[in-house]
């Protein structure tokens, strides 16, 4: 636009009223100063108009990056409220998801438990007819074994050991033999050990009690036998009769010869009962006043229970000791002579000499035999 004013040439003068057009007129000077002028005037008002015009756009461009900055920042506050609630929402799922995972694990560990069962039921049930037997037969063995040690009888392992043996003999399997002859040596030396019955050492002692009420002390004279012998009376032989007078006279003498034996008979028991000669080991055993053989009975009575109650307990030694206490009372203030004192003091040693504890032989061949066989050999 410069160059273009620049090179505008400036309209020439109109020529004067009463002159020629065509008669030349000298042109004017020009004016360099304010061709100059309004150069500068128009250059600075283009400046003023470029200068306007950029600074219009660059307040309309701050305007539009000021409402780009709210409206970003207004997105940023929108997108912070919804990272805020993403993040809460996480967080819930996060609490979920850990419940879960508990729920999940408990399952998890009661599946494992029902598996474990299940294996051992399926294991069970997978095992053949022979292990199941032999895995039966041991424990019934097993139990025998208690049953033996508590009650110190043989009964209980050696009717197991017979009902082991009849049912593998139903069975009929060869590899089975083995256990069978086992169960048999066992058998045999269970039978072979000889065991305290202690229901019939406690019937022995229990009648030995009854007894000791009716055996006669030494210091008490025992009534009974010269009682009896008193009442004997002893009988003439008859005699044939010949005829009437001798009958008569017979029947006469019979009768004077009863009365006369019956009266001597008499005569002689009450005075064999004024001295009585009996040999007595223990002198002390005679100076037992007559109120104090109540008190010498109810010891020996005690222990005589003693002794059964140790036997029902398994205390032999307690019953040996209770026992031979027994056996001494007995033979120190009682008399010997006496069958009764003969019978008690029989029935005493007898539950002596049995109170022995015997130990049960365990059947190790069998539960040696039934381990080889389950294992296959």
């Amino acid at each position: 636009m410069t160059d273009e004013l620049s090179t505008t040439a400036v309209p020439a003068p109109l020529p004067a009223s009463g002159e020629e057009p065509g008669s030349a007129v000298p042109a004017a000077p020009p004016r360099s100063g304010s061709r100059l002028w309004w150069v500068a005037v128009l250059l600075l008002t283009l400046v003023s108009v470029a200068s306007l015009v950029l600074a219009w756009k660059a307040d309309q461009r701050g305007a539009s990056l000021e409402q780009e900055l709210v409206r970003r920042q207004q997105d940023g506050a929108g997108k912070v409220a919804e990272a805020r609630l993403l993040a809460k929402q996480a967080q819930e799922q996060s609490n979920e998801s850990a419940a879960k995972v508990a729920l999940l694990e408990a399952r998890v560990a009661e599946v494992a438990v029902q598996r474990g069962q299940l294996e051992e039921l399926i294991q069970s049930l997978s095992r053949s007819r022979d292990e199941n037997v032999l895995t039966d037969i041991e424990a019934a063995i097993r139990v025998a074994l208690q049953q033996t040690a508590i009650t110190g009888s043989t009964e209980p392992l050696v009717a197991t050991l017979k009902q082991s043996d009849e049912r593998l003999a139903r069975y009929k399997q060869p590899r089975l033999e083995g256990v069978r002859r086992a169960i048999t040596r066992d058998l045999d030396r269970v039978k072979a050990t000889g065991v305290a019955d202690i229901s019939s050492l406690g019937i022995k002692l229990d009648e030995a009690i009854r007894m000791v009420d009716e055996l006669p002390l030494l210091a008490v004279a025992d009534t009974r036998k010269e009682t009896a012998n008193r009442d004997v009376k002893v009988v003439p032989p008859a005699r044939p009769p010949s005829g009437a007078a001798s009958t008569v006279a017979a029947v006469w003498t019979g009768k004077i010869g009863e009365a006369w034996s019956a009266a001597t008979e008499r005569i002689w028991s009450e005075a064999k009962s004024l001295v009585r000669v009996t040999r007595i080991d223990h002198p002390d055993a005679m100076l037992l006043a007559p109120e104090q053989s109540f008190f010498v009975r109810e010891n020996l009575k005690l222990r005589l229970l003693n002794a059964r109650l140790a036997l029902l307990s398994r205390q032999f030694d307690t019953a040996q000791g209770d026992l031979q206490v027994a056996q001494v009372s007995l033979d120190r203030y009682f008399d010997r002579g006496s069958k009764r004192t003969v019978l008690a003091s029989e029935l005493i040693r007898q539950v002596v000499g049995q109170a022995r504890q015997v130990v049960v032989p365990r059947p190790d061949d069998t539960l040696a035999a039934l381990t080889a066989a389950s294992a296959g050999r």
